[in-house]
């Protein structure tokens, strides 16, 4: 079996492409506006969005509009209708390319998504753990209450990746269900349960870190080949990280070996025209040093940051880009090719499932991840998501 590597409104604006008196503008063509959704106005996403945008209005006169989200469907379904250019988004952009989770919908289904560029910072992606339990690897985890949030696919396929590292299921710890994200950490402090997945940096980790039973990071060794080949059994995003920046006494002189995967994951569909694409990769890469102080985690899209052989497919243009400078292989460009080989068997086979769907919602998406796992595993291709 192959295994990959590992309401909003936008005024229509004439599509005017621009040059400026510059060298490098010259090279770089990008429409007057663009628009792009990201996460809220009080996200990091957010403000590296701006950041960016303000970098393309200094060098190349385009304004970006950032239109925020509540939630993954209200930030992609305006990339979905082609009302904005690009989505500034998290994990759940990949579960949209797979037709998984909250997108194993008839409105929905798999989307054919290319990666323009990400951002990998410092901080990490993991199970903050109550640091009165002395947990130190995911196997500790066995037993312990472990917090599952009702409606994030996101943050809980996040906790069984970590469970998987160590060898554990949900059955082999207490899941206590929460109604959302920020209750669970109040879990945690008031003695209800035990962990929770999140981001390294985020507040209510921080609050963890300061109350009576402050925080623990549980620690992935990246010498251990079985932990991690499960882990990414389960989500294949995650990638080895060294955690530098975190709640409780994570930084560079206390670092933590964990994982992590990029936020934002700048997407767009596969149709976006190659020059606006192509502009904006070298744009981004060099004009890096314009924009990566100016918000928090925007260090991320340095070049020696960017995975070439990830979990989605770049856009064709950003191939090019890469291939201009030197930095692409034909081991990428074969990672490449079956990474659109993937997703264009699921858009294929989506096609095909909507002749004779059932009705019936749950039927409906049991249905389709059958067919869904059956035409991956035809082909030779890991289904991920059974």
């Amino acid at each position: 079996m192959r295994q990959l590597s590992r309401s909003l409104i936008v005024a229509a604006v004439p599509f005017t492409l621009i040059s400026i008196g510059t060298a490098q503008a010259a090279e770089v063509e990008l429409p007057r506006t663009m628009a792009w959704t990201a996460y809220g106005t009080n996200s990091s996403g957010y403000a590296q969005a701006v950041a960016i945008g303000n970098m393309l209005q200094n060098h190349y006169g385009t304004s970006v509009r950032i239109l925020p989200g509540d939630n993954d469907v209200s930030r992609m379904t305006p990339l979905k209708q082609g009302r904005v250019d690009l989505c500034a988004c998290g994990i759940a952009s990949y579960y949209g390319a797979e037709g998984v989770m909250m997108f194993a919908d008839r409105d929905w289904g798999p989307q054919p998504i290319r990666v323009i560029t990400t951002s990998t910072a410092s901080f990490g992606l993991s199970l903050a753990v109550a640091g009165d339990l002395d947990v130190e690897t995911p196997a500790d985890l066995a037993g312990k209450r472990i917090a599952y949030i009702r409606g994030d696919d996101a943050l809980n396929k996040g906790t069984e990746a970590y469970l998987a590292f160590g060898g554990l299921t949900w059955d082999d710890v207490e899941r206590v269900d929460y109604p959302g994200y920020a209750r669970s950490f109040d879990g945690i402090i008031a003695g209800d349960v035990d962990a929770s997945f999140t981001t390294t940096v985020t507040p209510p980790a921080q609050q963890l870190a300061s109350s009576p039973r402050g925080i623990s990071w549980p620690v992935l060794d990246p010498d251990d080949a079985e932990g991690w080949e499960r882990m990414l059994a389960v989500a294949p995003y995650f990638q080895p990280h060294e955690v530098t920046a975190g709640a409780g006494n994570v930084s560079a002189d206390n670092p933590v070996p964990s994982a992590s995967y990029p936020y934002p994951i700048v997407v767009a569909n596969q149709d976006l025209d190659d020059k606006v694409a192509y502009g904006l990769i070298k744009a981004l890469q060099e004009n890096y040093d314009d924009y990566k102080d100016a918000a928090p985690g925007a260090v991320g899209y340095a070049f020696e940051y960017q995975d070439l052989t990830w979990v989605l497919p770049f856009h064709d243009a950003v191939v090019e880009y890469y291939k201009e400078i030197g930095e692409w292989t034909d081991a990428m460009q074969a990672h490449q090719d079956e990474l659109i080989e993937r997703q264009e068997l699921l858009l294929e086979t989506w096609d095909g499932f909507l002749a004779d769907a059932p009705e019936d919602e749950e039927e409906f998406r049991e249905a389709w991840m059958q067919a869904r796992a059956q035409a991956l595993s035809d082909a030779g291709f890991d289904p991920v998501f059974e």
